[in-house]
């Protein structure tokens, strides 16, 4: 059961949450549209239905939504293929209500099978690319293509060739106003008495103060407004209404606007629920988001996207993970970033275009490095082989393709690694010493599959003469048929020509290999072993059984 908290239990936190998120948003929305090929405004009304419409529904505390990077190639070539940006809106209201449907079908529940392994390789994944993307933005080299989230850019550079790019437009004014809002994001907490202004907003107005004082100075250190967020600025209340647009509904025979829409579900879906889970990790509340009504939440949202002009809108972790650092614990962070996208895209959009990108570039810079701080790795070195490989090439993959194929590769490879340690382990041994002969308890793991029919089929080949033999499947939830008839003709026929005791315990009916614990008489284990115990996996076993 996921534990309830109020929407107004942490107004104070909530709301400066909010106003973080907000500010981050803005630029992440423009960018987001302007890399789809989409009108800007459409990237700003996917950001403020993703906060009100799927703030109000969903069940998530924490989660917010809005344009996804993830969409923005899916969203460009959908829209050349359809011809016209109203045709593309109404695959839009469509897609959202394949989602609506298949949270009623609770197809939510395939978030349940996303190893942790995974989503944090994820998490981590996010982080780097958060930092590789906003460096250029933290040294003043502020190009559009800055603002995609894939590796390769629309402009054929990459994040590191962006990188080297950066060393050719770097504008110290910006470096100036990034080192000083992250020396107030790191240190303003500290200082006693002044907490109760969060530290973002501090760093942002700062920035906005620092830039005014050097353009006011004429100073070469001042930010131009291609530095600064740039906000659709309409100048009338009737050029703000003309921004919103509506599907062309007389497209719904066209079988490519239904394909668009079929894609844009299915991908949405699956980041919302990714960015979902990851969410729930980093929740400090440790609450649990129902991955169906969250899916209800996204479908009912993407319909009223598209009804009003609004990109596909997906769970986003950049902002989501931005909310939970900034104080935010309840929903009604995510429904105030959603509010204050609309107040200020329609009244005050010359303010926010003072903001410099340095100064948010800051703030996600910080951000990054709490998804992706080195203790992240040493914590998953230390879980073993089994967890970090995973987690490494789920981190690699993402951050060199995209969120979904590095998710899909990490999911194989833990899959993989699955299947090798249960090939490896098919088996724990307990060995002692008796006058009477050896007792060898084998107790089978919890899955034992066709991969390990060779380990014990030699396990039991190499039994010594005289010996009893307990194979225990009473932690053993999947026995593979191979195995199970390689136990029968072991004990019906090999044993008793080796003149080996066999009893089998704890097997279910469905196996049919009568169970002889019943019948252990004159046991070993009425007696002391005369010899010390050992203990060790099948490989340790087979070592020793080689050895005599």
């Amino acid at each position: 059961m996921s534990k309830k908290t109020a929407v107004f239990s942490n107004i104070k936190g909530d709301l400066s949450a909010g106003l973080v998120v907000f500010l981050i948003a803005v630029p992440l929305c423009l960018g987001i549209a302007l890399a789809s090929g989409a009108p800007l405004f459409s990237g700003m009304i996917a950001g403020i239905v993703g906060g009100l419409v799927v703030g109000f529904f969903s069940g998530s505390h924490l989660s917010v939504s809005g344009p996804a990077a993830g969409l923005t190639a899916i969203v460009l070539s959908a829209i050349a293929t359809l011809g016209n940006f109203e045709s593309f809106l109404l695959a839009v209201v469509i897609a959202g209500m394949f989602q609506l449907i298949l949270g009623f079908l609770r197809a939510g529940a395939v978030a349940n099978y996303f190893p942790s392994n995974v989503i944090t390789g994820m998490l981590t994944a996010i982080g780097i690319i958060i930092i590789l993307k906003q460096i250029p933005h933290a040294f003043g080299y502020d190009a559009d293509t800055i603002s995609d989230m894939a590796f390769i850019q629309t402009d054929g550079e990459n994040s590191f060739t962006a990188l080297l790019s950066t060393l050719n437009h770097i504008h110290f004014g910006a470096v100036i106003i990034t080192i000083i809002s992250i020396a107030i994001l790191l240190y303003w907490n500290k200082i006693p008495k002044v907490g109760v202004v969060p530290a973002p907003l501090v760093a942002v107005l700062a920035g906005v103060g620092i830039n005014q004082l050097f353009l006011s100075s004429g100073s070469v250190l001042g930010l131009e407004q291609s530095h600064l967020v740039t906000l659709p600025v309409a100048a009338t209340f009737n050029d703000f209404v003309g921004q919103f647009t509506v599907p062309n509904f007389g497209e719904l025979a066209n079988s490519k606007v239904w394909v668009v829409a079929a894609t844009i579900a299915v991908v949405a879906s699956i980041e919302t629920l990714l960015n979902l889970e990851a969410t729930d990790k980093l929740d400090p509340l440790k609450r649990y988001s129902s991955p169906n009504r969250e899916l209800k939440a996204q479908g009912i949202a993407n319909m009223v996207s598209g009804l009003i002009g609004g990109i596909p809108i997906t769970s986003v972790i950049v902002r989501s993970s931005a909310n939970i650092n900034s104080g935010g614990r309840t929903k009604l962070a995510t429904m105030a970033h959603g509010a204050l996208l609309l107040i200020c895209a329609a009244l005050i959009p010359t303010l926010l275009n003072k903001i410099p990108y340095a100064t948010l570039a800051a703030v996600l810079l910080v951000t990054g490095y709490k998804l992706c701080k080195p203790s992240v790795f040493k914590k998953m070195f230390e879980k073993g082989k089994y967890q970090w490989i995973p987690f490494g090439v789920t981190v690699v993959v993402i951050v060199f393709t995209d969120l979904l194929i590095g998710v899909g590769v990490g999911l194989g490879v833990s899959v993989l690694f699955l299947l090798w340690g249960n090939m490896k382990s098919p088996y724990f041994f307990h060995k002692e010493k008796y006058r009477t002969g050896d007792l060898i308890r084998l107790e089978l793991a919890q899955e034992v599959s066709f991969l390990n029919k060779a380990s014990i089929l030699l396990t039991l080949d190499k039994l010594p003469e005289n010996s009893t033999v307990v194979i225990d499947a009473s932690k053993t939830a999947y026995i593979d048929q191979d195995v199970l008839e390689i136990i029968r003709e072991f004990t019906q026929i090999k044993a008793p020509q080796q003149k080996i005791k066999v009893v089998l315990k704890g097997f279910k009916e469905a196996y049919k290999i009568n169970n002889t614990e019943h019948v252990f008489m004159e046991s070993p284990e009425k007696e002391k072993p005369v010899s010390v115990i050992t203990n060790g996996t099948h490989k340790d076993l087979l070592k020793e059984l080689s050895a005599n």
